[in-house]
């Protein structure tokens, strides 16, 4: 049993898929920024100053995080390869991105099932964005009622945008689904959207009300 979820286009019905490609290696293979990163890893922080930001201004710095989850997590953008294993709950990595349209595509699976996190802040001088949030399980595992809820819960954002104090829209948000045994917990889920960034420079703190009706 397969099914595909599409959110964002209106009215659109589940429908019969192809199974879903085997996942990356089991590695990160990216260019990573910023004082937080060395080799193919960064450490976590919660204070967005220490993640830094680009020399030059014509890129922008954003924070990934992978979980918590127990089990693996892929993230591919563009070209790029982020990879969370088993060892810790929780993965960061920092990237600069110039403006433009950046595919990303993230990847759970188990044949038990699987928890699927995943966070992404914009950074900049002004502080962090949060340019997009997405969870299925961890706690427990992904359902297909959560991933339900989860589509729901995307009418509250305006134009596509999920923080209008920061400058980056999501775009083509989709998800298919895998196998399940049990009807309830899917074995295998691969979400995409894209990331365009815009080339202006955000101007206020997120939540500042000047910016509910930006861009």
């Amino acid at each position: 049993m397969a099914a595909v979820l599409l959110a964002g286009c209106g009215g659109s019905r589940p429908r019969a898929i192809e199974p879903l490609p085997e996942p990356p290696a089991k590695l990160t293979k990216a260019t990573l920024a910023g004082p937080l990163c060395g080799g193919d890893s960064c450490e976590c922080t919660e204070s967005p100053s220490e993640a830094g930001l680009p020399e030059s201004g014509a890129e922008k710095r954003y924070e990934i995080r992978l979980g918590p989850t127990e089990n693996e997590l892929w993230l591919t953008l563009g070209s790029m390869v982020l990879y969370k294993g088993v060892e810790r709950a929780t993965e960061c990595f920092y990237v600069d991105l110039s403006p433009g349209k950046h595919l990303v595509k993230l990847r759970g699976r188990g044949e038990a099932g699987f928890a699927a996190r995943l966070s992404i802040s914009e950074l900049s001088e002004h502080g962090a964005y949060q340019t997009f949030e997405f969870g299925c399980g961890g706690p427990g595992l992904c359902t297909m009622q959560q991933l339900k809820d989860f589509k729901s819960s995307l009418a509250r954002y305006k134009r596509d945008i999920h923080d209008p104090c920061g400058s980056t829209k999501i775009r083509g948000l989709k998800w298919q689904t895998g196998t399940m045994p049990d009807r309830f917990h899917p074995s295998d889920l691969l979400l995409e959207l894209t990331l365009d960034v815009y080339n202006f420079a955000p101007r206020q703190p997120s939540g500042h009300p000047s910016c509910a009706n930006r861009f």
